[in-house]
């Protein structure tokens, strides 16, 4: 998953922090779906994860359209 292991707990691999602050913006449903099933595997590393991830969520809805405003 990416998780590199310490004596002090684990620590996300900053490989995979890199791949995900260069992910290409999503254009459509299926490709948010795939960025958030990636970043939902770090959220126990990210304060507040659902938060911030709400944005993106709310683009899910079928009635939605997918707009890209400052908090998303």
């Amino acid at each position: 998953m990416g998780h590199v292991v310490f004596k002090e707990g684990n620590k996300v691999h900053p490989q995979k922090v890199k791949e995900i602050t260069e992910w290409l913006r999503p254009l459509n449903v299926t490709e948010i779906r795939s960025f958030l099933s990636l970043t939902s595997d770090y959220r126990m590393f990210v304060k507040d994860f659902s938060k911030i991830a709400s944005a993106l969520t709310t683009l899910l809805k079928k009635a939605t359209k997918i707009e890209w405003p400052v908090k998303c």
